[in-house]
């Protein structure tokens, strides 16, 4: 791999870049959609629909927020009645599961539906091919920084 000289010609910059404007489109197609939730709150659903109930510390790994954050978040979410929390165990322990609630559940699909509707219809730079071997890399490029990353959630 080619030694760059300055940071901004990384490809962690570059990738941190291209993070910023898929957060910035995200953000400004749910205010076009008057979506009530936030980027965070929608991340939170759809990260609960994918991995079926879950507790507070393993939510916040996976979305890679702390746990306090997290639980403000997951806090607003069940005030909106979209999810719930009730008692399960893990390891023999005593937690409180996440689970989506029917609202949760409609909302999500909702929004998820126009998102997606909307993204279909941004021209292609790439094929569905070179989309895939791109999310793929990153995975790899991710799992790689995932042994060198120290997080305290």
């Amino acid at each position: 791999m080619q030694e760059e000289k300055h940071y901004i010609n990384s490809i962690y910059y570059q990738f941190e870049l291209t993070a910023k404007y898929c957060k910035y489109l995200a953000s400004q197609l749910l205010k076009k959609f008057e979506c009530i939730l936030s980027l965070e709150e929608v991340v939170t659903l759809d990260t609960i629909a994918t991995n079926g109930e879950m507790c507070q510390r393993d939510l916040a790994k996976i979305i890679l927020k702390d746990r306090p954050s997290t639980g403000r978040i997951l806090n607003s979410l069940e005030q909106k009645g979209y999810i719930e929390r009730v008692a399960g165990t893990k390891n023999n322990r005593l937690v409180r599961k996440i689970i989506l609630t029917e609202d949760g559940k409609i909302v999500l699909s909702d929004i998820t539906l126009k998102i997606k509707e909307y993204l279909q219809n941004i021209p292609r730079a790439f094929s569905t091919e070179k989309i895939e071997d791109m999310k793929s890399l990153m995975q790899g490029f991710r799992e790689i920084l995932k042994n060198e990353v120290e997080l305290n959630i």
